[in-house]
């Protein structure tokens, strides 16, 4: 287990960490009242200055969040389990069925009915229940991912080891940007990934993830995306790709603690491959095991890195 250096706390402004809070509390309230007046008596401020930190941060308004939230994990209910809609819509907080379909409808480009009668791409209980489950982990903070904080920055002791890495199929989107434009790329493409995939009926299996094939001097080449059972069977619009990863050897390590200390993380398994004769065989990527929303903590955000190996001297774990 990897355990933060002792007096290590990222700080983080007291507006931020107020925020994250509120979508904590948010997100374990969906079926309920998570309207503007309630969020703002929660926070203890006013709607409008609520409205304008929220947006600020989340890239949403409260009422845009809340409702894409809810849609989503009812649109993966809808395709998980044999539930009446209007049992499904009751509990993600709509008022009512007509309610419910209008905002489904608008959202995913289809009627609820029409969204279960299509189903998921790969067919069968495991998936539908994994899609479910990676959905609503997911969707509270597609947005989120690569969050800027100020904070202290001690060496942070990783527990690197080897194993081997099953294949996997993903969605991306590659774009070629400059580092401290990773954030607002994240921010803007797992949401558009993350979309495409439900409107489509791809089923999710995991978190989100980012890998770089390229990493330069000035500027680097990311794939921000979502991982998926089986690749779709058309390609994908919207300059999403469909990706497979090899199975293969691979450094892992879990990073604890905000986004704005990977770059350590990542130091410290070169460090480590030079010192045990390994060489990288491909790009590296991050998986985003912790969702923000859920866990307002910085210090307990956990993001796995794997960078795959072509020479290992060790047995993998």
């Amino acid at each position: 287990m990897v355990v933060p250096a002792e007096g290590y706390r990222p700080i983080v402004s007291s507006e931020t960490r107020e925020l994250l809070q509120l979508l904590a509390a948010v997100n374990s309230r969906l079926g309920g009242d998570v309207s503007l007046p309630m969020l703002a008596a929660w926070a203890h401020r006013s709607r409008f200055d609520l409205h304008r930190r929220f947006r600020r941060l989340v890239g949403e308004t409260p009422k845009a969040y809340t409702t894409r939230v809810r849609l989503a994990r009812a649109a993966a209910e809808l395709v998980s389990n044999g539930r009446r809609v209007s049992a499904i819509a009751s509990d993600h907080g709509f008022a009512g069925h007509e309610v419910f379909t209008r905002a489904f409808t608008r959202h995913l480009e289809q009627s609820p009915l029409r969204y279960r009668a299509r189903g998921l791409h790969v067919a069968g209980r495991r998936i539908a229940a994994v899609h479910a489950s990676a959905v609503s982990s997911t969707a509270p903070c597609i947005s989120l991912y690569h969050l800027r904080l100020t904070e202290r920055k001690p060496a942070v002791p990783l527990q690197i080891s080897v194993r081997d890495v099953a294949a996997f199929h993903a969605l991306v989107i590659r774009r070629r940007i400059t580092r401290d434009e990773i954030a607002a790329t994240l921010a803007e493409c797992l949401p558009t990934v993350f979309g495409y995939a439900q409107q489509h009926g791809l089923a999710i299996t995991g978190p989100p993830f980012a890998r770089y094939p390229e990493v330069g001097m000035g500027s680097l080449v990311i794939e921000g995306g979502i991982t998926v059972a089986e690749p779709p069977s058309t390609a994908p619009s919207d300059g999403i790709e469909a990706l497979t990863i090899p199975a293969g050897p691979a450094v892992v390590a879990i990073h604890r603690g905000p986004y704005d200390s990977l770059s350590e993380s990542y130091q410290e398994i070169e460090k480590w491959m030079r010192d045990h004769h390994m060489s990288a065989a491909g790009a590296p990527w991050e998986t985003y095991l912790t969702d923000p929303g859920e866990r307002p903590d910085p210090a307990t955000w956990e993001t796995e890195i794997v960078q795959p190996v072509r020479d290992t001297e060790l047995t993998p774990n």
